[in-house]
C-alpha cells in the first residue's frame, strides 16, 4: 500500500472520528435540554421561594453525584487541583449567581420577559468564543441562532398583547441581562477544562452551590410538606446531577457555535411541557414561534 493511500485513509479516519463525536456531542446536549425542560414542573410542584429550591437543587444534586461516583468507581475524579479546581469553583460561582440574577429578575418583569432576555446567553456564549477560543463561527450557525431567538420571542406571547412598564421593571431586565452574560461562561469553561471529566465538573458546580445557599432554609424556612421535599429532591438529582452531566460532556465535542443553537432546546421543551401538563395553550403566534426554533434545530443537526 502506498504511503498517499495510507495517509488518505488515515485522514478519512478522522473524518469519520469526527463526525462521529460531533453526532455524539449533539445527541447529549439536546438530551440535556429535554429533561432540563421539564424543570419548570417540578418547582411549581415544590411551590418554595426561589433561594430555597436552589439551595435544594444544589445540595440534592451534589449528594446524589457522589453516591454514583462511589458506585461507579468514579470518585477519584473529583480530586482537582491548580487551574483545574480554580476552573471548576469558578463555573460553579458563575452558575449560582446566573440563577440568583434569573429568578430575581421574573417577580420584577414576568417569566416570559425574563426568559426571553436570559436566553440571549447563547449570543454571548458564541460571541466570546469567536473571540477568547478563536473559534470560527459560520454564517449558518449565526442565522440559526437568530432564527432560534425569534421563535423563542414569539413563543413567549410577548407579541400577542404586549407587556406594561411596572417599578422595578429595568431593573429586572438589567439582572436577567447580566445573568444570561455570566451563564455564557460555563459552557465556554467545559470547553476549555477539557482534562476535567463532566461528571466532577457538575459534582464541583452542585458543590458550590450548595455552600452558596444552604443557609437560606435555616434561616427562612424549610418546606412544609414532604411532597415538596419529593419534588425539590427530584430537582436537584434529575435537573441538576444528571442533566448537567449529560450537558457538559456534549460541550466538550461541539463548537459554540453549534452549543449556541442547540442550547433553545430548553426553553423549547418547557413552553411545551407548561401547554401539555398545565393546560396553557398556545396562540397562533406562540406555535409559529416553536416551529422556527425547530426549524433552527433541524439544520444545526444537518451539518456545520
Amino acid at each position: 500500500m502506498s504511503t498517499n493511500t495510507l495517509a488518505y485513509s488515515s485522514t478519512s479516519e478522522t473524518a469519520v472520528q469526527a463526525a462521529a463525536r460531533e453526532r455524539h456531542g449533539t445527541f447529549l446536549v439536546i438530551l440535556g435540554g429535554l429533561i432540563l425542560g421539564t424543570m419548570g414542573v417540578f418547582v411549581i410542584e415544590g411551590a418554595q421561594d426561589p433561594m430555597t429550591t436552589i439551595a435544594f437543587r444544589c445540595t440534592a444534586g451534589c449528594l446524589a453525584l457522589l453516591l454514583w461516583g462511589a458506585l461507579s468507581g468514579r470518585l477519584p475524579e473529583i480530586r482537582l487541583t491548580g487551574v483545574e479546581l480554580f476552573g471548576a469553583i469558578g463555573t460553579g460561582v458563575l452558575m449560582t449567581a446566573s440563577w440568583a440574577l434569573h429568578f430575581a429578575a421574573i417577580p420584577r418583569t414576568s417569566i416570559g420577559v425574563s426568559t426571553v432576555v436570559f436566553h440571549i446567553q447563547p449570543f454571548w456564549t458564541m460571541a466570546l468564543g469567536a473571540w477568547l477560543l478563536k473559534e470560527k463561527v459560520s454564517a449558518k450557525q449565526v442565522i440559526a441562532t437568530v432564527l432560534a431567538f425569534i421563535g423563542l420571542t414569539l413563543t413567549t406571547g410577548l407579541m400577542d398583547g404586549g407587556i406594561g412598564m411596572s417599578e422595578g421593571y429595568v431593573t429586572g431586565i438589567l439582572m436577567s441581562l447580566t445573568g444570561s452574560f455570566i451563564y455564557a461562561g460555563v459552557p465556554l469553561a467545559a470547553k476549555v477544562l477539557k482534562s476535567v471529566s463532566s461528571y466532577a465538573l457538575a459534582w464541583w458546580q452542585c458543590l458550590v452551590g450548595a455552600v452558596f445557599t444552604v443557609w437560606w432554609p435555616f434561616l427562612h424556612g424549610w418546606p412544609d410538606h414532604w411532597s415538596s421535599v419529593g419534588w425539590l429532591v427530584g430537582l436537584g438529582v434529575i435537573h441538576t446531577g444528571l442533566a448537567y452531566a449529560i450537558m457538559y460532556a456534549g460541550f466538550s465535542r461541539l463548537t459554540t457555535g453549534r452549543i449556541a443553537v442547540l442550547q433553545f432546546v430548553y426553553p423549547m421543551t418547557a413552553f411545551i411541557m407548561d401547554w401539555l401538563i398545565y393546560g396553557h395553550a398556545l396562540s397562533m403566534i406562540q406555535m409559529l414561534g416553536l416551529v422556527l426554533m425547530s426549524v433552527a434545530l433541524w439544520s444545526v443537526k444537518r451539518g456545520k
